[in-house]
């Protein structure tokens, strides 16, 4: 089964909602005494600078048809008039030298002031993993040991059954075997690996447990800074892009004991599955491409090459990779993980988060990297309350029934599987809202961030000439009204409070992977999600997160191809807790979880 990729949504969007190049000069007039005449427009001060080039009346004439509204004669002569000083300013900052990476825009995006919401109290976290039995001694095949969950290599390592040296040499090996067919690993941080698991072996041997995650090996998504150690964004212009300093989450998982074994690929500055060094392959099916932008979370922990990996998703980029590659995704709340020295798409939408096999596992992670970070103005503090153990019975899931109607039967088995877990099954309707008009904000924020690489024209290193892609969408951007971005933030405003009034109805959302409202209204408004795999269907067409050129179609596949399919949790903001163990139940219930891509 195949349905439009979650691009074709962004770029037909984008499309529809290009909004004006030109804007109006100031218009309030200064206060005045009762009974005093209104005074005239303000004449540009003497000596006024003017910047910029030039434009007619003619022009402003043309770039109304963007904007699709009118303006009389007069009015056009008036701003073509007045244009280069009015506008001065704007154009003055585009010739000064870049702004600092690093600074965010001074406005801040809060889920829970948007929703109206009271900030949740202040908790330390609690953490408290599966006390299930398991098996007792690690496999004795290296491929059932690298696809092993990470909750069981934990404990193992802690029993010293398993030694941190010995994972991490399995784990490089089979990046170094794997990495020709998937191209997921864009920098082998080897020394650094064997180091960190020599150190881990000492600490474990002394009796020292810094957390679940000590000593297990783990793969980055090359977008989060590590000290002398490239981080290129996917991108070839940042390819020799070395930081003097680790990003935070990079330093909270040296802090839990992990293992750094890689710096995995994403598409060039996290859109798509294709980087400079190619295109990073699903490993069901090499085929077609992981998904993006996270492909190479995605891919490497499904071939069994790291115990989990970290992604970013801004519109799908976790959750999108996740699904194809049959892994577990978890997107937290927006704030909840700094991304201090990550790369900046979007200041008010991008967010970290793990990919591992299990849900479990996920959980563990986010339990390592939450918390907030100076460096990040939009990172607040916020308790992860986790009990694996805790039960699921009576929690209320949400569906809208036309989605899983036209869903997978895979989808639809999973509400099934909900309700044999104990969960009470609640049918909702979903917010009907103009989702497509805040995308926007998205691009602005995005071509704000690389502004000097399109100015400076290295943005065409890309090599993706694609309409959806992100040099055609930057240049775009430029062509977004200020008063475009205001409305569209005041619906991401009324969207969120929209959602906020829907889950306190419920406890969780459960949606088609990639429903492109879902994907859309939940980041924005900052919601968590979870993914995971809910069972297989057959295709009969590679997928791309690319939309074909205008006339051709992606390859077919003769014959139908078995390839996992996802289903998406959507939780309350910040109840990540509650996510992950609906998430667990419905692992548990599908029973589809083990299930390894062949070859691998």
């Amino acid at each position: 089964m195949s349905r439009p990729s979650r691009r074709h949504f962004v770029a037909h969007a984008l499309l529809a909602g290009v909004a004006s190049a030109c804007a109006e000069g100031p218009s309030a007039s200064p206060a005045r005494a009762p009974g005093q005449k209104p005074a005239p427009p303000p004449a540009p001060p003497p000596g006024a600078p003017a910047a910029g080039d030039a434009v007619t009346a003619q022009t402003i004439a043309e770039a109304e048809k963007l904007v699709r509204v009118r303006s009389a004669p007069a009015a056009r002569e008036q701003m073509a008039r007045s244009w280069q000083t009015n506008m001065g300013p704007s154009f003055a900052l585009r010739e000064r030298p870049p702004l600092d990476p690093s600074l965010a825009p001074a406005t801040v995006w809060d889920p829970r002031a948007a929703a109206g919401a009271l900030p949740p109290p202040a908790r330390a976290n609690r953490l408290l993993p599966s006390r299930r039995p398991g098996p007792a001694a690690p496999p004795a095949s290296e491929a059932e040991l690298a696809h092993a969950p990470v909750s069981l290599l934990s404990r193992w390592l802690k029993q010293r059954k398993l030694t941190s040296r010995a994972l991490t040499e399995l784990y490089l090996q089979r990046l170094e075997a794997f990495d020709p067919k998937l191209k997921c690993v864009i920098t082998l941080t080897r020394a650094i690996a064997l180091e960190q698991a020599d150190r881990a072996d000492r600490e474990l041997d002394q009796g020292k447990v810094r957390g679940p995650l000590h000593g297990v090996p783990y793969g980055l998504k090359d977008l989060l800074d590590t000290a002398g150690v490239a981080t290129t964004w996917g991108a070839e212009p940042y390819r020799g892009r070395v930081p003097s300093e680790d990003a935070a989450v990079v330093k909270r998982l040296r802090e839990a004991g992990a293992v750094l074994v890689a710096k995995l690929s994403l598409g060039a500055l996290a859109l798509n599955d294709v980087w400079f060094g190619g295109q990073t392959k699903n490993p069901w099916l090499l085929e077609e491409g992981s998904s993006g932008s996270s492909a190479g979370s995605g891919s490497a922990v499904a071939a069994g090459c790291v115990g989990f990996a970290i992604g970013s998703e801004t519109l799908g980029s976790i959750v999108s990779p996740a699904s194809r590659c049959g892994v577990v995704g978890l997107r937290p709340t927006f704030g909840r993980v700094a991304r201090t020295g990550a790369m900046t798409l979007c200041w008010s939408l991008d967010k970290l988060g793990p990919m591992a096999r299990a849900v479990e596992d996920t959980a563990l992670v986010l339990g390592a990297i939450s918390g907030p970070d100076p460096g990040d103005a939009s990172s607040v503090p916020s308790a992860f309350d986790f009990d694996a153990d805790a039960p699921v019975k009576g929690l209320r899931v949400g569906f809208v029934r036309a989605w899983l109607d036209g869903a997978s039967e895979a989808e639809r088995g999973a509400l099934e599987a909900a309700k044999r877990a104990g969960m009470q099954a609640v049918e909702v309707a979903f917010p009907d809202l103009p989702y497509g008009g805040l995308l926007p904000a998205l691009f602005a924020e995005a071509a704000a961030s690389f502004d000097e690489l399109v100015r400076s024209g290295r943005v065409d290193q890309l090599g993706t000439p694609n309409d959806d892609a992100w040099p055609n969408f930057f240049r775009q951007a430029r062509l977004l009204s200020a008063v475009d971005l205001v409305q569209a933030e005041r619906l991401r405003r009324q969207v969120a409070r929209a959602l906020d009034e829907l889950m306190r109805r419920v406890d969780l959302l459960l949606v088609p992977a990639l429903r492109d409202e879902a994907l859309t209204a939940t980041n924005f408004s900052g919601h968590p999600s979870l993914t995971l795999r809910a069972g297989f269907v057959e295709i009969d067409r590679i997928r791309s997160d690319y939309a074909p050129p205008p006339g051709r179609e992606l390859p077919a596949l003769a014959p139908k191809r078995r390839v996992p399919q996802g289903v998406t949790l959507v939780g309350r903001l910040f109840d990540e807790a509650t996510l992950c163990r609906a998430g667990m139940a419905l692992e548990r219930e599908l029973g589809v979880a083990g299930e390894r891509p062949p070859g691998f």
